[in-house]
């Protein structure tokens, strides 16, 4: 048989190339990437999105409204319940009001709890009447962090703090508010709200105020009632910081500049420079208001006028701290804030004995090394007095005024002194700094509750410097402040 063989082909020629070995050639520059880098192009990729859309995801989540599930029955809306709920989450859904229907979705049993359940698709929390809102808000906080069961919910009026005073409500605590009085002030008796959970207080506040009716009464005078805003300007230069301090010598020029309100009246205004910033005190009288917003606008038309005049001042900010708000500063303690009030009283020499149970002799040697020696050895700022900051607490949380301004409010000085030939206690508190306002038209009772409240720490100065001097202050305690119940756990 024939045997054909396959023809032998030459090999190419040096200079030649294959098709196949332009993939072979290592040398060549379009040579297939390695399979690592591949991998690592690839990986680097996905997961570079994936955090891209699990970010965007998450954005989403966070700026969208959540789908609530509201457990059936609902109670209607700010219903009372017939007893406290005994658990947190049990109080939780009871106190979730009721909502309108064009909010529920149809309803769908679920098959791992066998109950009823309603999905609600819940609009933007500002569209929604503020119990409804406050309500889930509430659910929304209970199911993440446990703890808001210890806040009242039912009882309060939501939509008069709408736009006011708190945002995102989720309910509200419940302070015990106790009466001090008569306290006989200037001729009138004033009976005193007190707001706080300490024992014993209004009783020693109530005490003080016995002891002052039995004497005939105490007496108050107003020094001064101006509010302050003190803004930081700086300059390129230390000279023209002090050129702006001798314009503002004359305070008339910025008198037109002040009148955004009617009630605004501008007293003076007081510099200080530090290097090339310049702090401008203003006061000003504001009416029956407690004067922060009517003065920081008005400051603020001044610093738009002194802008033309100086056109290289650089307002840094509208409160420099030389005002100096809800702070202990020495400024407010020496120059005074708010209203500036003196209150005395002398009380009769039986009435210390009957009602304060211990001798003038005593009180005026424990105040003078308590409330003088001893504070100023402590380095108080405005603490020369036994507890004036209980007492204007108390009452400014009764009275709807601002707690944190306590802190200057309560500057006192406390002194006392024998007299008609040392039968007689003269006791006097001096108060630099009261700040109030009266929430009705202004030029009503803002004064006169600062003088009120002068009046109340004279009483709650007397009673307790009576009770420290007869050894009664631990006594007293032990027995009326020794409470064990959790008062933010007390719920309506």
């Amino acid at each position: 048989m024939d045997v054909r063989r396959r023809p032998v082909r030459s090999s190419p020629a040096a200079g030649e190339r294959l098709k196949t070995q332009k993939l072979n050639n290592p040398g060549d520059s379009s040579q297939t990437v390695p399979l690592c880098i591949t991998n690592a192009v690839f990986f680097g990729l996905f997961f570079s999105v994936a955090y891209f859309l699990l970010h965007r995801w998450r954005e989403k989540i966070r700026n969208s409204t959540p789908l609530h599930v509201v457990t059936a029955p609902l109670k209607p809306p700010l219903s009372q319940p017939s007893s406290p709920p005994s658990s947190t989450s049990s109080a939780s859904s009871a106190l979730v009001p009721a909502l309108p229907p064009s909010m529920i979705s149809p309803t769908k049993r679920s098959s791992s709890r066998k109950m009823r359940v309603s999905l609600v698709r819940v609009p933007p929390l500002s569209s929604i009447p503020p119990p409804w809102a406050a309500a889930i808000r509430r659910e929304a906080v209970q199911r993440i962090t446990k703890v808001v069961g210890g806040f009242a919910f039912e009882g309060f009026d939501y939509e008069s703090i709408l736009g006011q005073c708190c945002e995102m409500p989720i309910g509200f605590v419940q302070i015990p508010v106790g009466i001090a009085g008569p306290l006989l002030l200037d001729g009138k008796e004033y009976t005193v709200p007190m707001a706080t959970t300490e024992g014993c207080l209004v009783a020693s506040t109530n005490r003080g105020c016995k002891a002052i009716y039995g004497s005939g009464g105490a007496s108050s005078f107003l020094l001064r009632d101006g509010m302050t805003r003190a803004p930081v300007v700086r300059f390129p230069t230390a000279k023209r910081a002090a050129q702006l301090k001798f314009f503002l010598e004359d305070p008339s020029i910025l008198i037109p500049s002040l009148s955004s309100s009617r009630f605004a009246r501008l007293q003076n205004i007081q510099p200080a420079i530090a290097g090339k910033n310049l702090y401008i005190r203003f006061r000003c009288s504001t009416g029956d208001a407690m004067g922060m917003n009517m003065v920081s606008k008005g400051v603020q038309n001044v610093l738009d006028f002194l802008q033309n005049e100086f056109p290289d001042m650089d307002v840094i900010g509208i409160s420099g701290n030389f005002c100096s708000d809800k702070k202990a500063a020495a400024v407010n303690w020496i120059e005074g804030r708010g209203k500036s009030v003196v209150c005395e009283a002398i009380i009769k020499e039986e009435v210390v004995k009957k009602v304060l149970k211990t001798n003038v002799e005593a009180l005026v040697e424990l105040n003078m090394l308590k409330n003088l020696t001893g504070s100023a050895i402590a380095g108080a700022l405005g603490g020369f007095n036994a507890h004036a900051s209980n007492i204007v607490t108390a009452v400014y949380i009764a009275t709807g005024q601002d707690p944190a301004q306590n802190v200057e409010s309560s500057h006192c000085i406390t002194m006392m002194e024998a007299v008609n030939d040392g039968k007689d206690l003269h006791i006097s508190v001096t108060m630099p700094s009261i700040e109030g306002a009266s929430k009705e038209s202004p030029g009503a009772n803002s004064r006169l509750l600062a003088t009120i409240v002068a009046g109340s720490v004279l009483a709650g100065e007397l009673s307790l410097m009576s009770a420290i001097a007869a050894g009664q202050l631990v006594k007293s305690h032990m027995k009326y402040n020794r409470s064990s119940k959790d008062i933010s756990k007390v719920v309506s």
